[in-house]
């Protein structure tokens, strides 16, 4: 038995017909497929194996750099096809505030873990064309209403808001439990605690907003006299 160009068997030795030839759509879906369960099965960190891949989904080898021409490539689209489908039924994600949108997404990315160490993996890589915010468009027109309907105070800096606290839920997703180990605090304890926390923190973000510290470092007293901050 062989494998034709497109991935499905060829003629056999005993002269069966050989399959219908899947087109290039369906033969990237079966490529990111087997990505993703390889991923599920090993982690992230093991890494992915092309060959392996290619086997997975029953493809040619060469089929893989054809179609995705990298390895890196190839993890960029596993990713953004797990976003895509983990994404696909949370279409109100865009209309709640933004406490809720960043506390839900906190959720997502500790129920999705390894999609997150694929995220810093890319990112570790150098990978300069992978996109932390693929929906920044989406997200920023949410981050404008947030503050045009008191979400967010109107001298908040939003998208500063958003950088950290997604900083903060893909730094703890990944370190979770580490820092249980460290703490001696169960992961599930520990997962409560951190969305209570994490809830404080962007409460905080969503009232009043603080002034700028200024280049120096510096604070005006009500005197007008600075001090060291």
């Amino acid at each position: 038995m062989r494998f034709d160009m497109d991935g499905e068997q060829g003629m056999t030795e005993t002269g069966r017909t050989r399959r219908r030839r899947r087109t290039r759509e369906e033969t990237e879906a079966d490529l990111l497929a087997a990505a993703r369960r390889l991923l599920e099965r090993d982690g992230v960190l093991a890494g992915v194996n092309l060959r392996e891949v290619a086997a997975e989904a029953g493809v040619n080898h060469g089929q893989i750099y054809q179609y995705f021409g990298t390895r890196q490539a190839l993890l960029r689209a596993a990713a953004a096809d797990l976003v895509d489908r983990q994404t696909a039924d949370r279409d109100n994600h865009w209309d709640r505030p933004f406490s809720e949108r960043r506390l839900a997404m906190l959720h997502h990315r500790l129920a999705e873990p390894e999609l997150v160490k694929l995220e810093a993996l890319l990112a570790l890589d150098g990978d300069d064309t992978f996109s932390p915010f693929p929906r920044f468009s989406q997200t920023r027109q949410s981050l404008e209403r947030d503050k045009a309907e008191g979400s967010l105070p109107e001298d908040a800096d939003e998208v500063a808001a958003h950088v950290m606290t997604a900083a903060a839920q893909m730094g703890y997703a990944i370190f979770r439990k580490a820092y249980a180990r460290d703490t001696g605090i169960p992961v599930e304890e520990l997962d409560e605690r951190a969305v209570h926390a994490f809830t404080r923190m962007t409460a905080g973000l969503a009232a009043t907003a603080h002034p700028h510290p200024s280049v120096e470092g510096t604070a005006t007293q009500s005197e007008g006299r600075p001090v060291t901050t």
